[in-house]
């Protein structure tokens, strides 16, 4: 019953862990694009911007994944991965959107939450998934 409990406490450490690493990325993301996330998401149904904030929830969690996976039993070693790798993951993601800001014509941010439909939504969050997916590697 201990191991019960024990892992239960565990998971419920790495899950808090995740979960607020993905709210920084929600924060992040809202910070990268005009107007608010929430409205633009939950009132506009903005499907550009619902396709980015998504991908860069799935990259976080991919690289919370990867760094939980690795962990070898070691609880505090972890965490510490987790949230760091984390945290890495989310300076990286958007260092590549600034990146991609630079080298493409236009404001990112603004094209991002255009009410239609825009291709270049789906290349930042191919960004934002191979980044997720190359650290996931890196620490594995």
């Amino acid at each position: 019953m201990q191991t019960l409990v024990t892992d239960l406490l565990v998971t419920l450490a790495y899950g808090v862990v995740g979960v607020l690493l993905m709210g920084i990325g929600y924060a992040l993301v809202d910070m990268a694009t005009p107007g608010r996330l929430s409205e633009l998401i939950w009132v506009d149904r903005n499907r550009n911007a619902a396709l980015l904030l998504a991908s860069n929830l799935i990259g976080v969690g991919v690289i919370v994944v990867a760094a939980i996976a690795t962990s070898e039993d070691d609880f505090v070693l972890g965490i510490i991965g987790a949230a760091a790798y984390g945290i890495l993951g989310l300076v990286i993601m958007a260092a590549a959107f600034l990146l991609l800001d630079a080298l493409t014509p236009g404001r990112l941010g603004q094209i991002l939450v255009e009410p239609e439909p825009h291709p270049a939504v789906w290349v930042s969050a191919v960004v934002h998934l191979a980044t997720g997916a190359i650290i996931a590697a890196a620490i594995s």
